[in-house]
């Protein structure tokens, strides 16, 4: 077999999307065509903080391994919080930034950071990536969300985990959505329905638009409401009409819209990303306040979108104890990091391995109070 050889490129428009698939899988966050988007429009750019460095790896002219770097300017984007660690590092006169990321932008999606067909060229890809990392001088490497099976090469290769916490609905092939409610103690199966009569007599129906049944209107009134999200919160939105669009024009298979109406003028929106009998929740918008709507729009209409197409997860973003109530439990996530200064490095992981303590406690006191009847 050939001898592996390596190189850092700034572009994954240089790479054969095929080639590029065969490594990423089915994840549609991980597609040459989703992270293509990204860099095309700008979002993310070394103009807005997000500097591509793709590590990649070779057997002969056969790409073999990649792991989408980035060398980042801050830390907004990524829903795993180190400021912190920025903040020490800068009291102590020492520079966080730029730091070496691997993680998919703006999406706490898990799915595979180090893509490769074997255990030893994942461990041989983490541990060249903190090469990668000491050349370019970064103070720090992180991979954030990464799988099971790159956990286990990220934990050999060295990198110190920390755990994290999302709520996730898992499909226990249910015939249809009463008997989802039926696993559900009495208490909270009531509250649900209530609610979701609630959001019913304000006059709100639903339509379920996946693929090419989503129109440049609907789209549009997405990202409207996308925006108003961001703007009621006083921040200014990551992502550009035009990446959606391109989404929409190269990906719809992977595209499923909740959208809801009152009459046939919408009020409220969620957009969703399925792939691999997965779907992720991602980003919701609406243009006015109805009880109960939010939560209608973003979980429960998708839990039953998933069990009427036998879509075995669902995954509900980041955060949100109150996701509980509609079926998502909790669900560890992870990320790995390394430090360069040794100091630091011995610190964080003292505070990590008190988090990681702590963060056990919290999940297993979530786990008491699951919506769900006793087995």
């Amino acid at each position: 077999m050939d001898q592996p050889e390596f190189c850092v490129v700034d572009s994954i428009s240089e790479l054969d999307p095929n080639d590029w698939q065969d490594l990423a899988g089915s994840n549609p966050t991980l597609s040459h065509t989703f992270l293509e988007a990204l860099h095309a429009t700008g979002c993310a750019a070394p103009d807005t903080g997000w500097a591509p460095r793709f590590l990649l790896m070779y057997r002969g002219k056969k790409l073999c391994g990649a792991m989408p770097l980035y060398l980042k300017f801050h830390s907004r984007g990524e829903y795993v919080f180190d400021q912190g660690w920025a903040d020490a590092f800068q009291r102590n006169g020492i520079a966080y930034y730029p730091k070496l990321l691997s993680a998919i932008p703006f999406t706490p999606v898990t799915g595979n950071r180090i893509l490769a067909r074997s255990a030893e060229e994942r461990v041989l890809l983490a541990r060249v990536a903190l090469q990668v990392a000491r050349q370019m001088g970064t103070s720090s490497l992180h991979i954030l969300f990464p799988s099971a099976q790159d956990r286990a090469a990220l934990v050999e290769a060295g990198y110190m985990m920390r755990e994290g916490v999302q709520f996730h609905w898992e499909n226990h092939d249910y015939a249809d959505f009463d008997a989802f409610l039926a696993t559900m103690k009495m208490e909270k199966r009531k509250k649900l329905r209530q609610d979701r009569r609630r959001v019913q007599d304000a006059g709100i129906h639903f339509e379920h638009l996946a693929g090419k049944s989503i129109t440049e209107p609907v789209l549009r009134f997405f990202y409207q409401c996308y925006t108003s999200t961001y703007q009621a919160h006083y921040s200014k939105p990551y992502l550009t009409l035009e990446f959606f669009q391109r989404l929409l024009a190269e990906m719809p298979e992977n595209l499923m819209i909740v959208l809801a109406k009152r009459g046939e003028q919408p009020v409220a929106v969620a957009l969703n990303l399925v792939g691999g009998n997965v779907m992720y929740g991602r980003y919701w918008g609406t243009q006015e306040f109805v009880s109960g709507l939010h939560f209608e729009t973003c979980y429960v209409q998708s839990i039953e979108y998933c069990i009427k197409h036998g879509i075995s997860s669902f995954e509900g973003g980041a955060q949100g104890v109150h996701k509980m109530s509609r079926g998502l439990i909790p669900t560890p996530t992870w990320s790995a990091h390394w430090i360069a200064d040794e100091r630091f490095a011995e610190a964080i992981a003292d505070f990590l391995a008190q988090e990681t303590t702590s963060m056990n406690e919290y999940i297993d006191e979530l786990n008491e109070h699951v919506p769900f009847k006793a087995p």
